[in-house]
């Protein structure tokens, strides 16, 4: 039987085996000519679409994901153009991504550990721009056997180190399971417990700093209203 998110057979160079299944990293999935239009464009969209939270800010672009649907929007060719060539991958199972969410992080900015939940395809895909980042993974508060306490530290597990222009996929067990975040630090030592150190071109002991990274989270989300029901006729 096919694997409902099953990806391209090329794709399987791009596994990483030290991780649970399912990643894949692409490093220089884009060039940087396409990396400066990306950052370009995202810095032209108008004032009003960015969101300010707490440690990033963020662009919503396809609509707003809801439990009862997402109103669908259009995306911008400039974003279009990536979620078909994502789609192309097989990262959602033969359906094309309608979603992206634009996240800024500034230089010591992070995102606390989640999931990214069952509005989506279990599949979430990034491409990164101007900086790396480390991808965190924990397991969830539920699922510690033993009785140590809760904390981050202790169900901290691996990361992933995402270089600019890389593509990132996860699925399966990392995306259904597993927590992800990314701490809030300036600079990143390589250690063993980063599992895609190969992967990513990179040496244990190596300390790299962070600049100001920005994220186009590229994901497709199933359940979609065609906003005509709700404008009637004119």
């Amino acid at each position: 039987m096919e694997h409902p998110t099953c990806v391209v057979e090329e794709m399987k160079q791009f596994v990483i085996h030290g991780a649970p299944s399912t990643v894949y990293y692409i490093p220089d999935f884009i060039s940087e000519d396409e990396e400066s239009y990306l950052l370009q464009q995202v810095y032209k969209s108008p004032k009003t679409k960015w969101t300010q939270l707490s440690g990033r800010r963020l662009q919503n672009w396809g609509g707003l994901p809801h439990p009862k649907g997402m109103v669908a929007e259009k995306i911008p060719d400039w974003l279009h153009t990536y979620c078909e060539k994502i789609s192309s991958l097989g990262a959602f199972g033969g359906k094309t991504a309608n979603h992206v969410l634009v996240n800024e992080y500034k230089q010591g900015e992070g995102i606390m550990p989640h999931e990214d939940g069952p509005l989506y395809h279990p599949t979430v895909t990034t491409i990164s721009l101007g900086s790396h980042t480390f991808l965190d993974f924990y397991t969830p508060v539920s699922s510690m056997e033993n009785d140590a306490p809760q904390t981050e530290e202790n169900r901290y597990l691996f990361s992933l180190l995402v270089k600019p222009r890389s593509l990132l996929i996860l699925q399966d067990e990392m995306y259904q399971r597993l927590l992800h975040g990314i701490r809030p630090c300036d600079q990143d030592t390589l250690t063993d417990k980063v599992v895609n150190l190969s992967a990513a071109g990179a040496m244990p002991g190596e300390i790299m700093t962070r600049d100001t990274r920005v994220s186009l989270t590229v994901r497709h989300v199933p359940k979609v209203i065609k906003t005509k029901l709700f404008l009637g006729r004119k």
